[in-house]
């Protein structure tokens, strides 16, 4: 038994309102429960009720047992002089004012059905799971979830926004600069997504502006401050790159602050940092005001044809400065523009457009329904429990529910538990 379920019990009543009684057997009225308090002091400010036909008003304080009053020193803490109602599971101690008159206590495990503790028991068992109710989810109405889901992925754009809050307050509102941040972090993918970020946060956008109509001079700018030009190679490519990055470092004043190491190993040379670098190059190399275009864009097929680049020759007989390839045009993967969407270009879109009250929710979602759904070990555990992915709303759902409700127990807060609790909000 935790303490967060005596506070949705007693926050949606989920208790035998009738004939209730405090502990000193006096007859007992709930008016109003009180307003739910997540910060210091009493847990329910400004509750109604009735003892003995005398209306009481003010906090409302809840414990596992009262002795936990004293445990936590309300006693001592003038917060909870206006307290008018302890309500505990198990009382065994009476509670004092410093007037030393009682605080009225209701135990309320007198007043909760079977049924609903055997839920409770039944969700959070101490039996290894990967999530709580990995046994029921799946007998959870489609309609239910589908509208929980929905929420979630808004919830997920929300938290994403803040991010890109602090990088527009960083930019003093560029979005165009803060597009480029985003991107490259995601071009960087799971493995070396801080090490990308790290590359571009400390660089002034101004300068992939002024660079950008000249793909070799774009390159040696962002190798060079990627700490990938500090070797000997015996390339004529690397050495013209090593040449123009001295030049644009003297020319900037540049200072190289990247000190998040790329990461090569396991991955597949497609993936390796010189090609994502490269790619990155290319695509800001062709496309000048991206952050426009992408705004202006209405149907989901044009993100495609937008990310549609070419890289120079050099990479294309390359996937490090090291040693030649196969020729390949190395063109971005539809998996990989659907993560660039996914993870960049909606949750920069969804905060524009909220910001110029500009935003059709209903269109926005559609929008993101019309992508595949990621594939991650988390989205195939679901699978497993018959919670399958139709798009990309619901595999970021998915995410957003299994990171910020399972992995941190917050059953009581999320729709599917308080389904299998029968808890409605």
């Amino acid at each position: 038994m935790k303490e967060d379920f005596l506070h949705y019990l007693w926050k949606y009543k989920l208790y035998a309102t009738q004939e209730l009684r405090t502990t000193k057997n006096e007859e007992l009225v709930i008016t109003y429960s009180g307003e739910h308090n997540f910060i210091a002091g009493p847990d329910f400010f400004n509750g109604q009720l009735k003892i003995n036909n005398q209306l009481w008003a003010g906090n409302v304080e809840i414990h596992l047992k009262s002795s936990d009053w004293y445990v936590h020193g309300h006693e001592k803490d003038i917060h909870y002089d206006n307290v008018i109602l302890h309500v505990v599971w198990e009382h065994d101690v009476e509670v004092y004012r410093k007037d030393n008159t009682t605080i009225p206590t209701l135990e309320l495990k007198k007043y909760i059905s079977k049924d609903l503790l055997n839920n409770y028991k039944r969700l959070f068992s101490s039996k290894q799971k990967w999530i709580n109710c990995e046994n029921d989810i799946a007998t959870i109405d489609k309609f239910k979830l589908s509208s929980w889901l929905e929420r979630l992925y808004v919830e997920r754009l929300e938290q994403k926004s803040k991010f890109i809050g602090k990088l527009l307050v960083d930019s003093k509102n560029d979005w165009e600069a803060v597009l480029f941040k985003l991107l490259a972090k995601n071009f960087g993918l799971k493995v070396n997504a801080d090490a990308f970020f790290n590359l571009v946060d400390g660089l002034d956008f101004g300068f992939i502006r002024k660079q950008q109509y000249n793909l070799a001079s774009l390159e040696a700018l962002l190798f060079g401050q990627a700490n990938l030009l500090n070797d000997t190679v015996e390339d004529q490519y690397y050495i013209q790159l090593q040449e123009e990055y001295q030049y644009l470092k003297s020319k900037y004043g540049l200072f190289n602050n990247s000190n998040v190491p790329f990461q090569f190993f396991r991955l597949r040379p497609n993936n390796f940092p010189t090609i994502r670098i490269a790619q990155l190059a290319a695509l800001y190399h062709q496309e000048q005001n991206l952050f426009s275009k992408i705004i202006a864009i209405t149907d989901s097929k044009e993100y495609y044809d937008l990310f549609d680049i070419s890289m120079s020759n050099y990479w294309q007989t390359h996937y490090s400065f090291s040693s030649i390839s196969k020729k390949s045009h190395k063109k971005l993967s539809m998996a990989f523009v659907d993560l660039l969407i996914v993870n960049t270009i909606i949750p920069i879109k969804f905060m524009y457009l909220k910001s110029i009250d500009k935003l059709d929710e209903a269109q926005f979602l559609n929008t993101i329904k019309q992508i595949k759904p990621e594939k991650n070990t988390i989205i195939n555990e679901f699978n497993n429990l018959s919670i399958t992915s139709e798009n990309a709303l619901e595999s970021q759902a998915l995410l957003q529910l299994k990171n910020e409700y399972c992995s941190k127990q917050k059953c009581l807060h999320c729709a599917v538990g308080n389904e299998l609790l029968n808890i409605c909000n």
